[in-house]
């Protein structure tokens, strides 16, 4: 198999970015990452390598699955080889599953070619680690390990023999400010992805007998037309909702995360939104260093079928309802924007900022300010 070259000298980027989105289907739990690396492009001076998929990818990646779960042996899913011809300050991966690893190892020269290297793994629960043999190899080679999954840590880093760095997701807050022109909160409930069912069932009698507009999932496929697209009507149906139901990832398949729990990209949407955020939480540390202020979540254990009596209760209590709604924009602008994910991995790769990344910063300042400032209204 023939090597392509990469090499794109005459603008000569800091950074190669190896992106997933040519390898997948558009799997709408994907948004959150494919929204990342284009604000990435926009604060950066980025080169991005995709691969697209070559002959026989569906019967090469199961088979560089299978062999890879207990053996080191790092097969090519199915890939056409590529090859660096010049040097970056940083290569930096997302791989949101631990086997999207196998893609990387097609790109040859990475290692040589950049100055330091940064791999993002958002997802890589406890119990996967022993089945990950192949891709744990390539992880070992990077310079850092990132993870959303504070708990998989510690266990992570003996086993690759490197200290891994917990880092939580992000947000296009922009996207999903409710402001300068707060549109009406026509949704009274949205619900998306996982749920109790019991929950579920509570809210749907509420939107019976009570006649509330409750928008939830009633599809069980994962694919979006367009990811960009569903992305922003997800972020136009959060700022049009009241409330806003999350949990812990993969709340209600313990058997894949084995009883781990940690918190993901919903308690951002809909904070950024500006909703009222009803469900569970875990009791960590991360999550409160994350979402340390006053009714950040309002409590609802996993399960319950009391929703009702907490929308009740909180719809009799309008000035608290805004001051949450105020206090969720505010610190989502402030702390939980992509920016300053993007800034914590340069400083972790020994890299100063662009200019672009402080501007960013600067507007999100500015507009949280004027959040922060506008009358409560009741």
């Amino acid at each position: 198999m023939s090597d392509k070259s990469i090499n794109n000298a005459t603008d000569s980027p800091r950074i190669l970015m190896f992106s997933q989105r040519n390898s997948y289907k558009p799997e709408v739990w994907r948004c959150s990452f494919d929204e990342f690396e284009r604000m990435v492009q926009q604060m950066d001076s980025v080169d991005m390598v995709a691969p697209k998929p070559g002959k026989y990818f569906g019967l090469r990646r199961r088979n560089a699955q299978r062999i890879g779960k207990y053996s080191s042996i790092a097969l090519n899913p199915g890939f056409p080889r590529s090859r660096l011809e010049r040097e970056y300050d940083l290569f930096f991966a997302v791989c949101e599953k631990p086997f999207e690893l196998l893609n990387v190892n097609i790109l040859a020269g990475w290692k040589d070619r950049c100055a330091r290297s940064v791999c993002w793994l958002p997802e890589l629960w406890i119990k996967e680690i022993p089945s990950s043999k192949a891709p744990l190899k390539i992880l070992s080679k990077f310079d850092h390990v990132l993870l959303n999954v504070a708990r998989t840590v510690k266990p992570l880093s003996e086993a690759i023999g490197k200290e891994c760095i917990y880092l939580p997701a992000g947000i296009d807050t922009t996207a999903f400010c409710p402001y300068p022109y707060p549109p009406e909160r026509l949704i009274d409930v949205l619900s998306i992805g996982r749920r109790s069912e019991k929950t579920h069932q509570a809210l749907l009698k509420m939107a019976r007998e009570e006649r509330i507009f409750y928008f939830h999932d009633t599809l069980n496929d994962l694919r979006a037309y367009n990811i960009q697209e569903h992305r922003f009507l997800m972020a136009n149906m959060a700022k049009r909702s009241r409330y806003f139901i999350v949990n812990p990832g993969k709340v209600d398949t313990p058997d894949e995360t084995g009883g781990q729990t940690e918190f993901g990209y919903r308690y951002f949407e809909g904070a950024a939104a500006g909703t009222i955020l009803i469900g569970d939480y875990p009791d960590s540390h991360e999550f409160l260093q994350y979402f340390h202020w006053p009714d950040a979540v309002i409590h609802l254990p996993f399960g319950s079928g009391k929703i009702d009596e907490i929308i009740k209760e909180l719809d009799m209590q309008p000035a608290r309802q805004e001051r949450i709604r105020k206090k969720n924009v505010v610190q989502s602008l402030r702390n939980h924007d992509w920016v300053y994910r993007w800034e914590a991995i340069l400083e972790i790769a020994g890299l100063e900022p662009r200019n672009e990344l402080f501007e960013r910063k600067a507007r999100l300042m500015s507009l949280s300010t004027m959040v922060e400032e506008a009358p409560i209204n009741t």
